[in-house]
């Protein structure tokens, strides 16, 4: 029997006795990634879906605002650069953290390395409602489109940090990210379900928070949760776990500005 004749006759056989289907043996493996949008209440869906409901609309109204601001010694705005409408921006959230004259930068960072470099205007500091509206502002003209953080031989020993910090246990409950939201996802932990941990909707309005919050704010909140020291706001240890957490969700589209419980 020569080959040809066997995978014609042979093959088809054995996969009824494994208990494949062949109509689905070539197909690719299913994307079982979730966003935490899905995880939660109708109402709290509707309320990011909804631009008249979604809280976050205050800041992205605010950082249109900012960025038509001219500040600064040099007293030029944003939009002296990027343009009034903000437009030019589609697709640059997707991208950070990125590699930046060879250091890995945030979205956050990029922002004040633009205001200090371009616009000799102060730095702002993190979680500050001015940095906050920018940030949201410039990754909403991203809404919908897929996160697009790859590995590059320039971000390749950041990306590796980062994921042994996902993978790393921390703190007095020696629990690691990822035993939370890759081994246990979608089990309940104090009546909630665990989410996956996609960061795909950041900055987010957080209903808890009664406010905006960046990725750096919530990953400092399980850090506290498993009583572990805290990355500092814009470290390059945060900046590591952000790249490894957005490399991870790469492909999945983005959704700010999120609302979450």
């Amino acid at each position: 029997m020569n080959l040809f004749v066997f995978c014609l006759r042979v093959l088809p056989l054995l996969v009824i006795l494994i208990g494949v289907d062949s109509s689905q043996a070539l197909e690719a493996p299913k994307d079982t990634r979730q966003s935490s949008y899905h995880l939660m209440t109708p109402e709290n869906r509707a309320m990011q879906d909804d631009s008249n409901l979604n809280p976050a609309a205050f800041w992205v109204m605010d950082g249109h605002s900012l960025w038509k601001e001219k500040i600064g010694n040099k007293n030029v705005s944003c939009a002296s650069c990027h343009g009034d409408s903000g437009q030019k921006m589609a697709g640059v959230a997707t991208q950070f953290p990125k590699m930046q004259k060879g250091k890995l930068q945030t979205l956050e960072g990029q922002i004040n390395q633009c205001r200090t470099s371009r616009q000799e205007a102060p730095a702002l500091a993190y979680e500050s409602k001015e940095l906050l509206a920018l940030t949201t502002f410039v990754a909403t003209q991203s809404k919908g489109l897929p996160i697009a953080v790859e590995e590059t031989p320039q971000n390749k020993k950041d990306l590796q940090q980062g994921h042994q910090f996902f993978n790393t246990r921390m703190g007095q409950l020696n629990l690691s990210c990822a035993q939370c939201h890759q081994d246990r996802a979608g089990l309940k932990l104090g009546g909630s379900l665990i989410p996956q941990g996609h960061p795909t909707a950041y900055p987010i309005y957080r209903i808890e928070w009664q406010t905006m919050g960046s990725l750096q704010r919530r990953l400092r909140n399980c850090m506290s949760g498993v009583r572990a020291k805290q990355f500092e706001y814009g470290s390059q240890e945060m900046a590591q776990l952000e790249l490894f957490l957005m490399w991870r969700a790469r492909g999945m589209p983005l959704e700010t500005p999120g609302v979450r419980p």
